[in-house]
Order: C-alpha cells, then sequence, then structure tokens
C-alpha cells in the first residue's frame, strides 16, 4: 500500500512539474516553439520518475544486502553452535577440525572472537591428565608410562593453544580492540604467546609445563599468575604489563627470564625469587608494591 501511493505520488509530481516547466518557459519566452517548451517540460517530469527509480533500486539494494547479512549471521550461528557441539566429539580429529572451524568464523566475523576465545580457553581448562606432564615428577627419573589417548588429547589441547595465539593482535595488525583470555587451573604445555597484546590475563591455579614464552607481550589489563606452577622456564623478557602483574603463591621451578620486563599500576608478590632469575623487573614510579620483593631485583627510574 505504502509502496503505490509512492509511486503515485512521483507520477503527479512529475506530471505537475512537467506542467510547471512548460508553463513557466511559454511565459518566460512566448516566441519559442511550443513543441520545445512542451518536450523541455516533459524531461523535467521524467528526471523526476528517473530520481523515483533510483531510490527504488538503492531502497530494494539495501534490503537485500540486509537480508544476505542476516542469513549471514544466520549461518555463523549455527556454525558456531555445531562447532561447540563437536568439541566434544569422542575422535580427536573431529575436535581439531571443530577448533579449527571455531577460528575461522572468528577470523571471518570478528563479532566471535571473544567468544570463541572464552570458547577455547573453557575447552583448555578441562580436567586433563598426562603421563609427562605430571605435578610430581618421578624423582628417580623413570620414563612415564605411554598413554596413546593422552597423546592424541594433547596434541588437539596443544592446537587450541596455538590458534588463541593466531587470534590475538600483534605487529601490524590494524585490530586495537584487547582481548581477555582465562586459563585458570589449565594444564598448559609450551604455551607460547610473543609479542601478542592482549586485555587481561588470568591463570590463576594454572600449571605450566615446558618453556611457557611470553616474550614482549602487551598486557594492559592485570595478568593473574596466583597461585600458579611453572614447571619448566617462563620468558617474560621485554613484556609490557600495564595493568600489573599478581605472583601471589607462584611457584616456579625453571628458569625465569625477566630482561627489559615491565610492570606498572601494580606489582603483589607473596614467593620467594625463582633461583635461576635472569634480569630485573621494571617498575613505574606510581607502581604499588607489595608482598615480598627480596631476591627479586627491581628497577625503578
Amino acid at each position: 500500500m505504502k509502496g503505490r501511493l509512492m509511486l503515485l505520488a512521483t507520477v503527479l509530481a512529475a506530471i505537475a512539474v512537467t506542467v510547471a516547466t512548460t508553463v513557466v518557459l511559454l511565459l518566460v519566452d512566448p516566441g519559442a516553439p511550443r513543441s520545445e517548451a512542451i518536450r523541455t517540460g516533459a524531461l523535467s517530469g521524467g528526471a523526476v520518475v528517473a530520481l523515483y527509480a533510483l531510490w527504488l533500486n538503492d531502497r530494494r539494494r539495501r534490503v537485500e544486502e540486509a537480508r544476505h547479512d542476516l542469513e549471514g549471521e544466520k549461518v555463523a550461528d549455527e556454525r558456531f553452535a555445531r562447532s561447540v557441539e563437536l568439541l566434544g566429539d569422542e575422535a580427536d580429529q573431529v575436535r581439531v577440525g571443530a577448533l579449527h572451524s571455531l577460528a575461522w568464523l572468528a577470523g571471518s566475523t570478528p563479532r566471535y572472537k571473544q567468544t570463541v576465545l572464552d570458547v577455547l580457553c573453557a575447552y583448555l581448562r578441562r580436567p586433563f591428565e598426562h603421563p609427562e606432564l605430571s605435578d610430581h615428577p618421578d624423582p628417580a627419573g623413570a620414563p612415564p608410562a605411554s598413554d596413546p589417548e593422552a597423546d592424541r588429547e594433547r596434541e588437539v589441547r596443544r592446537t587450541a593453544q596455538r590458534l588463541i595465539a593466531d587470534l590475538l593482535p600483534w605487529g601490524e595488525d590494524p585490530d586495537e580492540r584487547r582481548y581477555h583470555l582465562d586459563l585458570s587451573g589449565a594444564r598448559l604445555d609450551f604455551l607460547r604467546l610473543e609479542d601478542r597484546r592482549i586485555g587481561r590475563l588470568t591463570a590463576r591455579r594454572a600449571r605450566f609445563h615446558g618453556a611457557t614464552k611470553l616474550a614482549r607481550l602487551d598486557a594492559s589489563k592485570v595478568v593473574h599468575l596466583t597461585d600458579a606452577t611453572f614447571h619448566g622456564r617462563l620468558d617474560l623478557r621485554g613484556a609490557r604489563l600495564a595493568g600489573g602483574v599478581s605472583f601471589q603463591r607462584t611457584a616456579f621451578h625453571g628458569e625465569v627470564a625477566l630482561e627489559g620486563t615491565a610492570v606498572s599500576t601494580f606489582l603483589d608478590i607473596e614467593t620467594t625469587a625463582p633461583a635461576a632469575r635472569k634480569g630485573t623487573l621494571r617498575v613505574g614510579p606510581e607502581t604499588r608494591i607489595e608482598g615480598t620483593v627480596e631476591g627479586w631485583g627491581l628497577a625503578t627510574p
């Protein structure tokens, strides 16, 4: 009904413009040929119809684009739900495929990126045990028993860790948003987040195995490592922890590299410095320092 009224209004407007233009031309130049005045008036009226046609085509295009966007969002939502469901599949190759599907969705649909990162972190927070990732290694150094199922799950989890790093902005990436990671209680195996830009990193009670590489990590919000355990080397060289860092009751069983590490806002230490500490923590003039810092070698401006 509305479209018909618009069409009727356009036709009436075109007729009015045609008549008005013709009358004006005849009044301005009475000696001009009447046919020329009528033709010019008709062209003016036709221009009104042409403008209406252009508006109508643009409106149809926008409606079609909106429909496509809506369909695209629906397909993305269905793909997300299906991928999350497949993370519970018994076959490790299916779980790996689901992880890649989620990562692709986060890359192609930016509104999903934080959600996908939350899902990947949630997968890593699932209980996981592996003979080579024990909290209490055999003091005699006996080799752990093999466990093929645990080996397969280990590879799936390593894929999740790698995809998390791939999704985070770094280098010349134009994405300025800061994404948050919650790895509380997770058992992590050779975690690598070098050069990444993040918001908040929460890893309370997390257990880090192998070398944990956080060199040049740029965190705008707090890094929570409360009650975390590092069974291997921790590389924090050149990291910028603008939101502060908590080392409350953090246990270090390997080397900690701190060359060029800068901490702002607050530094909370309630643990002894690791025996194999290299470098010092650089703290800003406004940084609030809490806890026992003996042995950590803090550098202040």
